[in-house]
């Protein structure tokens, strides 16, 4: 399996983030991508490639272009205005409030186009994420020449994000992006499988009302877990889109078996729609040791998963998302291409 590595990830390192009203030390760091490249390079999987750049209309497809030109100036945009370090939101334009209307201050726009204040938004910011969707572009490009799969290696993840805002760690949405292209180079059928432990809430809104990509996910109930206010099983899409959403929520500290049969469920789902693309958004904090995360995921664990995502039998794509156990990141994402890889 060939992986797409996004060197320029580096470029965004926050220091802190606010977690939970608390100033801490940031979860979403360099060293995660680093050690999953040596993880990656040590298992001999296969070439590492640099991504190509297919420019910025990929990333209009996706995300509104106002919103984008937000995320490229703002830190310098914040530093301009005398703000020291990396920007945080303050106020958001919650029920009530208009948000049709784009404030000149850049406090209101930060609250405009962001859901949280734990995402740092950096110096880097822009050019790492930027640079994840090249990624993305280019793993896939590898699936549609005929590759069985491919990995795309990058960071900051991207399913949090949506059409005009970020939050969750998250920029650009690379699975949304991914998606998209590869509606536009043809396939009629695209399917996006988010296993991160928490709900991919940015690519659902994006996809919600539409048949033609279908978003499944498996992930820790919003009732107690971040993004909170999306990700119910009720939420099953709207529209032309409806009956292509599905959620399957589960309990903090679920049982490993319970976990794979709600996987079960999701692919059933998945394999009914006959996808021509399976899009796989990994996020591997579903590891028992994850610092922000409740499941108890393990090795072999990561390794079912991948045989299982291989016996599904369609083209994958790997997008990295989340995964905050810093030094066991890399064996945790290895353990899914492998068994991927083996099956």
């Amino acid at each position: 399996m060939k992986t797409v590595y996004n060197a320029a990830h580096a470029a965004h390192a926050a220091t802190h983030e606010i977690f939970r009203g608390r100033l801490v030390p940031a979860f979403e760091i360099p060293a995660r991508a680093d050690y999953i490249l040596q993880a990656v390079q040590g298992a001999g999987l296969g070439e590492v490639l640099a991504p190509v750049d297919h420019g910025r209309a990929p990333l209009e497809r996706v995300h509104t272009p106002r919103y984008l030109r937000f995320v490229e100036g703002a830190h310098a945009e914040w530093q301009a205005a005398g703000g020291e370090g990396d920007a945080f939101p303050a106020v958001w334009p919650v029920r009530t409030l208009r948000s049709d209307v784009e404030p000149e201050s850049f406090a209101g726009r930060m609250g405009l186009y962001s859901m949280d204040s734990g995402t740092p938004l950096t110096a880097g910011s822009w050019a790492a994420a930027y640079a994840g969707a090249q990624a993305s572009l280019t793993a896939l490009d590898l699936v549609l020449a005929g590759q069985r799969s491919a990995y795309c290696l990058t960071r900051p993840p991207g399913h949090h994000a949506g059409a005009d805002f970020f939050g969750g760690y998250c920029f650009i949405n690379n699975a949304a992006v991914a998606a998209q292209a590869a509606r536009d180079a043809g396939l009629a059928r695209v399917a996006i499988l988010d296993v991160d432990y928490h709900h991919g809430n940015g690519t659902q809104a994006i996809f919600y009302d539409r048949a033609d990509v279908f978003f499944a996910s498996v992930h820790g109930d919003p009732r107690t877990e971040y993004p909170f206010f999306l990700g119910h099983a009720d939420e099953t899409g709207s529209g032309a889109g409806a009956g292509f959403n599905a959620n399957f929520p589960l309990p903090p500290g679920v049982a490993n078996e319970d976990w794979f049969a709600a996987l079960e469920q999701a692919l059933t789902r998945l394999a009914a729609y006959r996808p021509e693309l399976l899009i796989v958004s990994l996020g591997v904090d579903t590891y028992g040791g994850d610092p922000i995360s409740h499941f108890k995921f393990d090795q072999p664990e990561f390794r079912a998963l991948g045989r299982r995502l291989a016996a599904f039998g369609a083209p994958t794509l790997f997008l990295q998302e989340g995964g905050y156990a810093t030094e066991a990141i890399g064996h945790n994402v290895v353990a899914v291409l492998q068994g991927f890889e083996a099956a």
